[in-house]
């Protein structure tokens, strides 16, 4: 299971965007960090019986900063990569209805060539524990998929598509850099 929580005094969009997250990753649960310190979020992922949490930090009132973490005893440790945030599109902004739940999750592999791209999908489907398939085994394979890549200003975009169709659902996470802590 994935905790995703928000850091200290989070805005409505960070709110929103961390629930459309939780709708998107199946076997995730959205929480109110509130006072918890980040040994606090750990012993709340342990009581929940979640082993990863996706901490979403501020910035000029939005999403900001995507910290992944493992559960440790009573600690969190951090998994690379630390996604910083440019911006987000939310589940609403895309004018198609709330998309249900979803229930099964894949990860694209991106095109050869694009290597920061290749290096995000690969961590992603391994921090999420789903696998990463082709384009086409994608469409017979889940409900919804992730696909990283690059936007015409050359950013990663990592975005949630409604499978067999690929049709962008939201979130869309547009990416200024990633730092990799190994």
């Amino acid at each position: 299971m994935i905790l995703i929580t928000t850091s200290r005094r989070p805005t409505r969009r960070m709110r929103t965007f961390c629930n459309d997250l939780a709708r998107a990753i199946p076997g995730s649960k959205r929480v109110n960090r509130g006072k918890l310190s980040m040994d606090g979020v750990a012993e709340k992922a342990l009581e929940l019986g979640a082993n990863r949490v996706i901490l979403v930090c501020r910035w000029k009132g939005g999403p900001g900063k995507i910290e992944l973490f493992e559960v440790g005893m009573e600690r969190l440790i951090p998994v690379p990569p630390l996604l910083y945030v440019r911006g987000v599109k939310l589940q609403r902004e895309f004018k198609r209805g709330r998309p249900p739940p979803v229930r099964s999750l894949v990860v694209i592999a991106p095109q050869e060539g694009l290597e920061e791209s290749v290096r995000i999908a690969e961590a992603l489907s391994e921090f999420l524990n789903v696998p990463m398939v082709s384009e086409s085994q994608a469409v017979h394979m889940g409900q919804a998929a992730i696909k990283v890549r690059v936007d015409p200003e050359g950013r990663q975009q990592i975005t949630f598509l409604s499978l067999p169709r690929l049709v962008e659902i939201g979130p869309r996470i547009t990416i200024s850099r990633a730092i990799w802590l190994d």
